[in-house]
């Protein structure tokens, strides 16, 4: 028999599985709740729906997630120690690394180079081992970006080695991972990569504990933003890589499974809704035109769009908006009350009594991290130890233990503990298009919901005891989201528009959609002056778990053609087996004086007299530095495509004049599956 590969992919909500055999066919699937407190439980789960007798066959397992993509939407994750040599305030706040991280976890320091790779001003090392031992007990990973250090890495280095010096902290330099001059992306970036560390090592040990189990010894990739492999080691050093780790895997997935080559690959889960378009059945690959919720990160990816919405998207009152979904994720009480059948007693006390704020609120344990926890006050580890057991009412609990309710309330915004709420997949279960949770708690939820922002927030006219019309309002309102998100997603396509222009073109048109028409694919009525065509040869490929219950509609709306694949709901466990290893290295070769060409690399620049040679030169370091990247991701039969991008000038007097050009050298290979790497963290 030949050997199988195992995809696992966990989100948010859902942890998938699926078995691939050498046609490429998927001969068993499985899908179990992601246990985010534990994630060693929902991978186990989904392994044990697997024939055991097939998992001792397997060959290569690859992993994606969404864990990391949700981090960065919610604005949840470790706390990081960020180190910015020759920033200037300005810089720092242009980043918006003071919108993530407290004030006091960014620090900028004298030091950094020029534009040529010339120290600036020299690295205040005695400024840096103080501020290193200051954040050392506060922070799980630290971030450095120096000015300029894609074209002298130097001041970066010694950061690293002093980093390594004084702590056992993780540590991540921005040359390592992007090449472009924008130094306040770079900060973003680095400082995301380093707060992701703790995530993707959580998940690669989980995994690795289950396949040791299993006496599963094949080896253990990860899938990038770009839909590539790595194996484990190089993602726990670059994890912002795989930031777009699933909704990679599922574009993949998505195309292999419908067989479009032109399509818009949509997939939906739990926390987010990401959206691509591939053409000619490749998706778009780049740097700038990356977004994950209200960032943009550097790293190279396939060109999505990802939002806020999903499934558990939480259902709130958000001030003079009105009513908001998302981006928040929280426990849907349909979820919650499949889980644990006593809390629809405890939701019809909570609509018995008077409507509070604090109505289908319950807390739950979430995740488990240890910097987090040893910075835990008292009050915080007993809050913590009291939701060992079962979910803890909000209402009952700030009656009876004030102190402990506004513990639980911090650890909520440390990202240790999630709350419930009234979200999308609890309206799909009122309106009879979602079953497989509690339909008694999720009608319960919406009654209550409607209630609380009729009596407490003044919104809504609903009857009493109408759970339908409040839930039909809510589907509304997130396929009005959905077609938003299709329109931006093709506005961008040809990146014609900026960001602001199509954000505003886009909320027209999808109101155009909505509110010119009754019936769902009526754009506008016969008698208007224009008529809107969106997606003629490009119809919606939806995945993901919810994607049955929501797109139907948005796609009907939008008058385009939808695309649900058989296995839809596994595209990302699916894609992440798909994929191979591709790693890229680049090198540029500047002009800063005529006759002067210098070298810029992951080490001192060197400089030429002529270009030839440091072209030469450039290709010669690109070719090695991605060989070895590659080999180190795991590739065998490794193969190397150099190519380049000039940049040239035309001057009067002196003709075409040579400014730089990027030499980049692509590496591609397949997993080494001789390799066994099951064992690589475990001890």
């Amino acid at each position: 028999m030949a050997p199988f590969k195992l995809g696992i992919d966990t989100g948010g909500t859902y942890t998938d599985a699926v078995l691939v055999d050498g046609e490429q066919q998927i001969v068993a699937a499985s899908k179990c709740l992601t246990t985010r407190h534990d994630l060693t439980i929902g991978i186990g789960n989904a392994l044990a729906e697997l024939p055991a007798e097939a998992l001792h066959d397997v060959s290569l397992v690859a992993l994606s997630t969404t864990l990391s993509t949700n981090s960065v939407v919610e604005g949840k994750g470790a706390p990081v120690g960020v180190l910015l040599p020759g920033y200037r305030q300005q810089q720092v706040v242009k980043s918006g690394l003071l919108e993530i991280f407290e004030k006091d976890l960014v620090i900028t320091l004298p030091g950094g180079h020029d534009a040529v790779g010339r120290e600036h001003e020299p690295l205040d090392e005695d400024l840096a081992r103080a501020a290193i031992l200051a954040l050392m007990g506060k922070v799980s990973a630290f971030a450095v970006s120096s000015m300029f250090a894609v074209r002298n890495p130097a001041h970066e280095l010694r950061m690293r080695e002093l980093i390594e010096e004084l702590c056992a902290r993780p540590v991540t330099c921005g040359h390592e991972l992007a090449t472009d001059l924008d130094a306040p992306r770079r900060a973003l970036t680095v400082a995301l990569n380093a707060r992701m560390v703790p995530i993707i090592h959580e998940l690669i040990l989980a995994v690795q504990k289950i396949l040791l189990e299993r006496a599963i010894h094949a080896p253990l990739m990860m899938v990038k933003g770009n839909g590539s492999l790595i194996n484990t080691e190089t993602a726990l050093r670059q994890p912002v890589g795989t930031v777009l780790s699933g909704p990679a895997a599922s574009v993949v997935g998505a195309c292999a499974l419908s067989g479009a080559s032109n399509a818009i690959i949509a997939d939906m889960g739990g926390t987010t809704t990401d959206i691509a378009v591939v053409s000619g059945g490749r998706p778009e690959l780049g740097t700038d035109g990356v977004r994950i919720g209200d960032w943009r990160p550097m790293v190279e990816a396939v060109r999505v769009i990802s939002i806020g919405l999903g499934g558990d998207s939480e259902v709130r009152f958000n001030g003079q908006a009105g009513i908001e979904i998302g981006p928040r994720r929280v426990v849907p009480l349909s979820l919650l009350g499949h889980l644990h059948p006593e809390i629809s007693d405890v939701l019809r006390q909570q609509l018995a009594a008077s409507p509070s704020r604090r109505n289908n609120r319950f807390a739950l344990r979430l995740e488990h991290n240890d910097v987090l926890m040893a910075a835990c006050s008292g009050e915080e580890l007993r809050a913590w130890e009291m939701l060992s057991d079962c979910p803890i009412e909000l209402d009952s609990i700030v009656n009876v233990d004030r102190d402990a309710s506004r513990a639980i309330a911090r650890l909520q915004r440390k990202g240790m503990v999630i709350y419930s709420g009234f979200t999308p997949s609890d309206a799909a279960h009122v309106l009879g298009l979602s079953d497989h949770w509690c339909g008694e708690s999720a009608r319960l939820a919406v009654l209550i919901w409607a209630r609380q922002m009729r009596h407490v927030y003044g919104l809504g006219r609903w009857r009493e005891g109408d759970a339908e019309t409040p839930s039909r309002q809510i589907f509304e309102r997130v396929s009005q989201q959905i077609c938003q998100a299709l329109i931006e997603a093709g506005l961008h396509q040809h990146r014609k528009l900026d960001e602001s222009e199509a954000g505003s073109l886009t909320r027209l048109l999808a109101d155009l959609v909505f509110e010119s028409s009754d019936a769902p694919g009526k754009v506008l009525d016969s008698g208007s002056l224009f008529h809107l065509k969106f997606a003629a040869d490009y119809p919606v490929v939806a995945v993901g778990a919810p994607a049955g219950t929501f797109f139907p509609d948005s796609a009907a709306r939008l008058g385009v053609e939808l695309t649900l694949p058989e296995r839809a709901e596994v595209a990302n466990a699916f894609g992440a087996v798909m994929g191979s290893i591709v790693q890229s290295a680049q090198v540029t070769v500047t002009q800063p004086l005529h006759g002067s060409f210098i070298v810029h690399s992951d080490r001192e620049p060197l400089q030429f007299k002529d270009l030839k040679t440091a072209i030469e030169t450039a290709e010669r370091i690109a070719t090695e530095n991605v060989r070895l990247m590659a080999a180190s991701a795991g590739a065998s039969s490794i193969e190397v495509r150099l190519s380049s991008d000039a940049n040239h000038v035309h001057h009067d007097l002196d003709g075409e004049l040579f400014l730089e050009t990027r030499i980049i050298a692509t590496a591609t290979g397949r997993p080494d599956c001789r390799e066994i790497s099951v064992n690589s963290l475990s001890g």
